[in-house]
């Protein structure tokens, strides 16, 4: 598998919206008649827990899951692809390992294929691959990338006409925040003075909402206390704003007189 970032433990990912939305999209894919198209497309700013949301997809549904690296070539893609399908050593052209991947996501079209960071395939104009792994075997494909990635798949028609329903990524509100308590620091009771503050100043982005909660629950234990609220609360909450440092102003020289006294001098 390839190594991604958890903001929450995988075993125990809260029930998001944007988690069942998730879901639900892929659910639609693979439900759907076959004279529908195939692709969903899951998009948002970073920070709303997307990744979170495909990987439970992923363990519900026994989906394949690939996130694409900056880095990647064609062959890299294709040969990560095959890896994740159960490859153990990829070999042969980028033509091959297409066909061969092919093959085995054929030989079960139900099974979901999930592409996280979509939008470098697009940027790198190696998204037409997915369009040939789709064309060939009609399993469901769900495409997830930034805000921009619906977009960006306009440059490529035959891509975006095959895709059946674009879903948008939203802010977390607060009973989201509600959720991820539960699952950040569960013996903390925070007051919803305070989640509604966490919610407004992190813009409702699931990462830095755990962060935050992380942060609440290490204060809470630290000064003694299982309940907390606004006005009792002086920990951090993770705005993603750059810190400024504050210069000491210099002190001010004392202006001399006609007489070549300081100012005010007796």
């Amino acid at each position: 598998m390839t190594a991604h970032e958890k903001p929450v433990k995988a075993a125990s990912v809260a029930p998001l919206k944007n988690v069942s939305a998730c879901l639900a999209l892929v659910e639609t894919l693979q439900g759907r008649s076959l004279d529908l198209p195939g692709i969903g497309v899951f998009s948002g700013p970073s920070g709303y827990g997307k990744t979170v949301a495909a990987q439970y997809v992923q363990n519900k549904t026994g989906a394949v899951y690939l996130e694409v690296r900056d880095f990647w070539s064609r062959k890299t893609f294709t040969t990560c692809l095959l890896q994740e399908l159960g490859v153990g050593k990829p070999r042969g052209t980028i033509a091959d390992m297409m066909q061969q991947s092919i093959e085995i996501i054929g030989d079960d079209p139900d099974r979901p294929v999930i592409i996280d960071e979509a939008d470098k395939l697009v940027d790198k104009a190696m998204i037409e691959l997915v369009r040939d792994i789709y064309e060939t075997t009609k399993a469901p494909i769900l495409l997830i990338g930034e805000e921009q990635l619906p977009k960006k798949l306009l440059e490529y028609e035959r891509v975006h006409n095959r895709v059946l329903d674009f879903v948008l990524a939203q802010p977390c509100d607060i009973e989201d925040v509600r959720a991820l308590v539960n699952v950040v620091c569960p013996d903390v009771t925070v007051a919803d003075d305070l989640l509604e503050e966490i919610r407004a100043a992190t813009k409702g982005k699931a990462r830095r909402i755990v962060t935050s909660l992380h942060e609440l629950q290490t204060w809470a234990r630290n000064h003694g206390t299982m309940a907390v609220d606004s006005a009792g609360y002086s920990g951090r909450i993770f705005t993603g704003e750059i810190p400024v440092r504050h210069r000491a102003r210099p002190k001010r020289t004392a202006r001399a007189n006609g007489n070549g006294q300081a100012a005010g001098a007796a």
